[in-house]
Order: structure tokens, then sequence, then C-alpha cells
């Protein structure tokens, strides 16, 4: 975790909705210039954490603190530290991009010229472009630079580069790094994988409304992860998870011979890790709900 003032503080927090338990009991913080990931499967909780941190819902429990205030009672003042990429964009049809950027910056107290916002996103060359003319991968960048034109202290984005081309993926990824470095303190959710290992310096991963686990990409699912054996059998490339690497080259080795083909032996992919981490997460809640306990 890097070290530096907490922005976020979220303690025992808990979602109900008409008593269905959405999410329970999450505690992490995010420190000043941090990129901090949510993982997890659609219904895991995520977007419900991510709106009571925004302020557009009410926590049921627990307590929740953005830049030193509860965003459920915090103000304007507040809102104009804050920015906000949703997963779908609004509906701005009947504007042009640089018309919109400039009418969303005067709502903060510190814009960003509309110019440079657009050449960050890049825009630059559509600021008199009606959205209706705009792809989707276009739209998405406008989302964008509609989320960083007030110069956010945190930025919340969901699934910032759903519907870009590589190429703009690519540079999407430059500006969230670029917003890190200048202090930027950012809380992402994503589905790909390689976007949280590439940006992320912790992430937590949610299962059934819980955090099963919060580190590092790196050390996420640590010793428990076991390791991952390879071989070509059969015409096949088969992989198994153990934590018995020893017994599961000697079989292979009394099966296929010395020289196993193809045999490679090494620590889990991020995607391995996080598809484990989920799946023992949700037997765990299964289990918590049926009100048994495994001892």
């Amino acid at each position: 975790m890097k070290s530096g003032e907490p922005v976020i503080q979220v303690a025992g927090l808990r979602k109900e909705y008409a008593g269905r338990v959405a999410v329970e009991s999450a505690d992490f913080e995010v420190v000043r210039g941090e990129v901090f990931g949510l993982l997890g499967p659609n219904g895991a909780g995520k977007t419900s954490i991510v709106e009571i941190m925004e302020g557009h819902r009410r926590r049921s429990g627990g307590s929740v603190t953005v830049l030193g205030q509860d965003p459920g009672t915090a103000g304007r003042e507040w809102r104009d530290r804050i920015g906000i990429v949703p997963q779908t964009g609004l509906d701005h049809e009947g504007w042009r991009v640089a018309e919109l950027v400039e009418v969303i910056g005067r709502s903060y107290s510190n814009p960003m010229p509309t110019a440079e916002v657009l050449e960050l996103v890049d825009l630059a060359d559509r600021p008199k472009a009606a959205i209706t003319t705009l792809s989707g991968g276009q739209r998405r960048r406008l989302d964008l630079a509609l989320g960083i034109v007030g110069r956010p202290e945190v930025l919340f984005l969901d699934e910032p580069s759903t519907g870009l081309d590589p190429e703009a993926r690519r540079a999407c990824w430059q500006l969230i790094s670029r917003l890190r470095h200048d202090g930027t303190s950012i809380v992402l959710t994503t589905h790909y994988l390689d976007e949280a290992e590439r940006l992320a310096d912790r992430v937590a991963v949610l299962a059934k409304g819980r955090i099963v686990e919060t580190s590092t990409p790196a050390e996420l699912g640590g010793t428990d992860a076991g390791v991952e054996v390879a071989w070509r059998e059969n015409g096949e490339t088969r992989t198994v998870t153990t934590h018995e690497v020893g017994r599961v080259l000697e079989e292979l080795r009394a099966r296929l011979g010395a020289d196993v083909p193809e045999l490679e032996v090494r620590r889990p992919s991020l995607e391995s890790r996080y598809l484990q981490l989920v799946a023992e997460g949700a037997g765990s809640a299964e289990v918590g709900a049926s009100g048994r306990s495994e001892g």
C-alpha cells in the first residue's frame, strides 16, 4: 500500500435493498495518489459501494468518509473536489462536444480549459462535432473529459475503457497514470484484469457482497494461490493448480515419461487467482447464508 494521507476510509459498510444484503461489512482505505481497483463479477456489490462513496446512495450501516466528509451529507464544496465517470454515459444529445465540456466545467470552481481537456482525451479534432455523430469510443472519451474537467482530487472510474479500441484504451491508461502521478486518487472498477494489473496499486476482490481479499495485483491470492503446472497431453494443453507440485510431477512422469511434453511450473495468472478467490468467496457466503458453520 502506498504511504500517505487517506482520502477514502470505509469501515463496516453495509447496504441492503428490501432486506437483501448487497454489501456486508466492507473495509478499506484509499490514500492520496493511489489507484484502488474494485474487482468482482456482476452483482458482487461494486456499484453499490461506489455509489455510496459518490454520495448517490445511502448506506444501511457502517461509516464512509471521502476527503474527510460523509458523502451522504456532504455539500456542493465537497462535490467540487470529486469527479465521476459512470459506466453508462448520460444522455447529452443535442449538444456539441466543446459546448458540453464548457458548460459542465462552469459548475466547478477551478475547471481545466476546454481545449486542454479535449487534448487529453484525444477529442481535440472534434470540438464542434454533435454528440450524436460520435462513435461509441469517442463518447466514452467524452465521458472521461466530463469526469476530469473539474480537476478532481478523487476520481471514480466505472469501467472507463469499455468500448475503446486498443489504441484508445492505451491512451486512456496513460491518462489515468498521469492523473495518478499528479496526485489524483482514483477508484477504478473494471472487468479487465489486465487493466487492473497495469493501473492499480491495490485491488479489492468482492464476491457476494463481501471483500474476500485486498492486496497488490502481484500478491493477490498470496501463498494460498498454489502453483500452476501445465503440460501437453493427447494433443491438448492441460493445467492444474496445486499445493503439491512434487506429487503432480511424479504422477505426470509415471504416466508420460521423464520428459513431460511442454512442462511448465509457474505462479497462477492474475485471472486464475481472481477466479479462485471469487469462487471461494461465493462459497463462503452461501455457507454463511445457510446458517451452517465450517467449524
